[in-house]
C-alpha cells in the first residue's frame, strides 16, 4: 500500500516511504499538501516546492524511482532514469540528496516530456 501520492501533470503515481530517512520524511509530511512548477533535466523532475529538511543518508547514485530532497535546493525530486551526473545508466544526481521514497512505478514517467505540474499529498489508511 502507497503512503504517499505524487501527481505529474496527469499522471498519479504511488510512493512508499523510505524506512531510513525519517527526519526528512517528517518534514515533508509537514508541508504537505503541496505543489508546485517541475522542469525536466534528464529523467528527474525538479520543482520549486521548498523542503526545509536536515542532511540525511545523502548519496548521489539513487534507484530508480527514488523520490529523493536535493538539501542545496531544497527541494523533492523524482528520480526515474539516467542524467548527465549518471553513470553506467543508473540515476545520479548532480549532488548528494536524501531518499525519501520510492515510486511503485517509475516507468510511467519515461515518456514524459518538458516541464509539469508536481502535486504531493499524504494517502489516509
Amino acid at each position: 500500500m502507497s503512503d504517499l501520492r505524487v501527481t505529474v501533470a496527469d499522471r498519479d503515481l504511488a510512493v512508499i516511504w523510505a524506512d531510513d530517512t525519517p527526519a526528512t520524511r517528517a518534514a515533508l509530511e509537514a508541508a504537505l499538501p503541496a505543489a508546485g512548477e517541475a522542469t525536466r533535466w534528464g529523467d528527474e523532475l525538479y520543482d520549486d516546492l521548498e523542503l526545509d529538511a536536515p542532511l540525511e543518508n545523502v548519496r548521489e547514485a539513487v534507484p530508480e524511482g527514488a523520490i529523493a530532497d536535493w538539501p542545496a535546493g531544497g527541494k523533492p525530486c523524482p528520480f526515474w532514469g539516467p542524467m548527465s551526473a549518471s553513470e553506467d545508466g543508473e540515476p545520479r544526481a548532480a549532488a548528494p540528496v536524501t531518499v525519501v521514497g520510492r515510486l511503485e512505478d517509475p516507468g510511467s514517467l519515461s515518456d514524459f516530456e518538458g516541464g509539469a505540474r508536481v502535486r504531493l499529498e499524504a494517502l489516509n489508511d
